[in-house]
Parts: C-alpha cells; structure tokens; sequence
C-alpha cells in the first residue's frame, strides 16, 4: 500500500510539474506555444545576457525560433518542440548548481540557467553535448538574425542611397549613348554611410 501511495504522489508531482500553467505568450505566434516560448525566453536570457559580448540581449530570439520553427514540415516541428520539452525538465536528473536546482529550467534564476546550459555542452555523455549543440544552433541562428545584432557584427544589409559620383558624367548607362549622359558637376553628390535593413526589408 505504501509503495502504490508513493506511487501516486510521484505521479501527481510530475503531473503538477508538467502541466503547471505557463504565462500567456505575445499574440501572433504561429508554432510556440506557452512553454516553448516561456522556455526559449529563459534560453536566451541566459546564452545571450543585455550587455554581454554582444550589446544586444536575446530579447528578439523568441520571435525568430517561431518564424523558423513554423517553416519546417510538422515532423522536424515535432522535434524541435521535444527538444524544448526535454531541456526544460531535464533538471530533474541533471540539476542545475545552487538550492533548488530541479526546479523547471524556466524558474531558475538566470545565473543558474546559464550554469545548467554549460553543463549540457561540457557534459562527458555525447547524447547530451548533442542535445545542447541542438539548442545552441536554433538559439543562434535566431539570435543572428537580429538585424542589430547583425550591425554589431558588421554584416547587417545596408540601405544606400545611389549617389552620383564623378564618372557618371563620363560614361552613359548601359545600352545609352553618352547623349543621353543625364548628370552635369552641379548633380554629383556624397555617397551616404546607409542604414542597416529591418528584418522586412
């Protein structure tokens, strides 16, 4: 009797642990639900922190792993959302350090976020360096398309304005005559520094 008690009790625990609501998410999304974005949030918090080697924190990163989840055929979806699920309650047979370490990974404090992730990628077992190596490459790929990001890197797309320089007054456009060469000294102008491109652009 006391073992089927026990029982019992372990299953309303991870049952309570599981199905423990999850703060609403932004409107719009279209493949996270809940928990993928509570635990992609706290995901990000931690690998990519305000202020850390990149300026920019993580804060857009939940937009662009939906984006990027909702392009992938429902199979690949499936695994991705299995690989979040797997990451948030690993933390009951890998804990994360400090008190209160088997708490789902997004109740932990960021500090302790980050130690748990970095036990994933230095861990002795392949299988779960191979789970951490998944996540990482989402996380980034969406972190990176982050156009200021991009312009912390230098590789953002810029919007430049065409300037007339000095040899459009020599040479007429392609297929032209240089009659037609429609620029005179008084058109030449200073070619502009640009602006890096919205992710809409």
């Amino acid at each position: 009797m006391l073992f089927w008690s026990l029982m019992a009790l372990a299953a309303v625990a991870a049952s309570w642990r599981v199905f423990r609501p999850y703060a609403a998410p932004p409107p719009g999304l279209r493949a996270l639900g809940a928990r993928d974005h509570a635990f992609v949030s706290a995901a990000s918090e931690a690998m990519f922190p305000a202020g850390g080697a990149l300026p920019p924190g993580g804060e857009s990163v939940p937009g662009y792993v939906d984006d990027f989840v909702a392009e992938r055929p429902a199979q690949l979806r499936l695994l991705m959302r299995l690989l979040f699920f797997l990451c948030e309650h690993a933390t009951i047979v890998f804990p994360a350090p400090g008190g209160g370490g088997r708490r789902r990974f997004t109740r932990l404090p960021v500090a302790a976020r980050a130690s748990y992730l970095q036990g994933w990628g230095e861990s002795r077992l392949a299988a779960r360096r191979l789970v951490f190596t998944s996540l990482r490459a989402i996380l980034t790929l969406a972190y990176l398309g982050d156009p200021a990001v991009l312009g912390e890197l230098g590789l953002a797309p810029m919007a430049i304005d065409t300037p007339v320089c000095p040899a459009d007054l020599l040479w007429p456009r392609a297929g032209r005559t240089r009659e037609e060469i429609a620029y005179g000294p008084e058109d030449v102008t200073v070619p502009g520094a640009g602006s890096p491109l919205g992710p809409d652009s």
